[in-house]
């Protein structure tokens, strides 16, 4: 089963939930993803809709992993198997929590604010989220729900691999998933469309289903995308996983290389993307590793065969119908703007533009001087040593070179509107130099903008 979105898993799973209807039900979906799902179950069972924000603990330099999660209430779930996989130390798990502790009070303070808690006391509690990976969020929920005087807690989710679920049976009175595969991957295998859901969409929803905003109407003029389909990228000599879209009417595409510890389905990469698809630019995510090559850190920051990567996809790329004559430009986080600015530099590749967000360009060394394409550097301004590093770079690029810094932004642009900003920021750049231009033009120059 592969899900179009959030929006079409939750009714599939409404489905699946019709016989609670006549029980006293409160759905609580897991912001942001979850909360889409929860939304369509809710309004599916008309029943209440409340949030339990919890938060994930990734592993410091592989982030899409969890090592446990911490919720509401001050409930912490540790998956001991993965920290010992990773050998964690006490520090590192105590630095992530503390960090992560500061954002879940910041953001449940900011969704209180607009939207009371629902009382759980005495009802049935229905958890959902958008899926399930290592299920340390679900059980941080499942907790915080228990903890709230849920007489029955019901966790339900799109998909999540089997044994994981098999492990949360102890955490709720029942567990309804619609696809237990077997190889599982990651929760957005399973979606067509896993754009990141932003808090201003979580409060939306929220408004929406207590009544206060009218539910907004299909725009017919849209048109569906020329393709939306996962791919496998040839890259030398392996194969890797990708998601390439192609809108109607393309003006430009967009190659993106992710960071350290992150693959395709980065909801943060996938937020943008969506952003540039909507714009007319067309998008390929891939893994720049095979799922064997992941497990080897040192691989990680392999700059030199990232590069290669890129370049080999891009070669890929150009030879698919639908993009023939399209130019395209990069979009690289963390590292993977080392890999970029280093692919952009290859002579066997023509790149249009690049656009780092919150990237180390300094890794990517003497091939600095050698990208002509345009580049726009964006950079929190509260990450200071990766701002001051990129603040080098400039200087020692030659091609047009703009620095952009979003104040109050940390590293990953976690911070209420900072990742719009990003996208925002992105789509302008890239629309601008990808799409056909006059012949006229003259890119030459390097400079420093600090606009925010």
């Amino acid at each position: 089963m592969l899900f179009d979105d959030r929006r079409d898993a939750g009714r599939r799973l409404a489905g699946r939930l019709e016989y609670l209807r006549d029980e006293d039900v409160v759905v609580v979906g897991l912001p942001r993803g979850g909360v889409a799902v929860a939304y369509e179950v809710a309004r599916a069972l008309e029943a209440p809709l409340d949030v339990i924000v919890v938060r994930k603990l990734g592993v410091p330099y592989q982030p899409e992993l969890a090592f446990g999660a911490i919720g509401e209430d001050d409930v912490q779930v540790i998956n001991n198997v993965v920290v010992a996989y990773t050998q964690l130390t006490s520090a590192d798990m105590g630095t992530v929590e503390r960090r992560e502790r500061e954002e879940l009070s910041r953001r449940a303070e900011r969704l209180r604010r607009t939207h009371p808690r629902i009382p759980l006391s005495g009802r049935t509690v229905l958890v959902v989220d958008d899926g399930i990976a290592t299920g340390a969020t679900a059980r941080a929920a499942c907790q915080v729900a228990w903890a709230h005087g849920a007489q029955r807690v019901v966790l339900a989710v799109p998909v999540a691999p089997r044994d994981t679920l098999a492990m949360l049976k102890d955490e709720a009175d029942e567990v309804v998933c619609l696809e237990l595969p077997t190889w599982f991957g990651a929760v957005g295998c399973w979606y067509r469309r896993f754009g990141q859901v932003s808090d201003a969409e979580v409060t939306e929803l929220l408004r929406r289903a207590a009544g206060e905003v009218r539910e907004p109407q299909a725009d017919p003029a849209v048109d569906p995308p020329l393709r939306d389909d996962e791919v496998r990228v040839r890259a030398g000599k392996v194969e890797l996983a990708g998601h390439l879209t192609v809108p109607e009417n393309p003006i430009g595409m967009v190659t993106f290389a992710h960071g350290s510890g992150s693959s395709r389905h980065s909801p943060r990469n996938r937020y943008v993307a969506a952003v540039l698809n909507r714009a007319g630019l067309g998008t390929l995510l891939f893994d720049l590793l095979t799922p064997e090559e992941e497990i080897h850190r040192a691989l990680v920051f392999d700059i030199e065969l990232l590069s290669r990567r890129l370049v080999e996809a891009t070669g890929w790329l150009t030879r698919q119908d639908d993009v023939t004559g399209l130019r395209i430009g990069y979009f690289g986080a963390s590292t993977g703007a080392a890999a970029a600015l280093r692919a952009a530099a290859d002579p066997g590749v023509d790149i249009a533009a690049v656009v780092s967000r919150g990237g180390r360009p300094d890794l990517a060394g003497t091939a600095l001087a050698a990208v002509r394409a345009p580049t726009l550097l964006i950079v929190g301004g509260h990450d200071h040593v990766v701002l001051e590093l990129n603040r080098l770079a400039a200087q020692a690029m030659s091609c047009e070179t703009v620095l952009t810094v979003v104040p109050g932004a940390t590293h990953l642009f976690a911070e209420p509107g900072a990742l719009e900003k990003v996208a925002e920021l992105a789509r302008d750049w890239l629309v601008n130099q990808l799409a056909p231009a006059p012949a006229a033009d003259d890119r030459s120059g390097s400079t420093t903008d600090t606009r925010s």
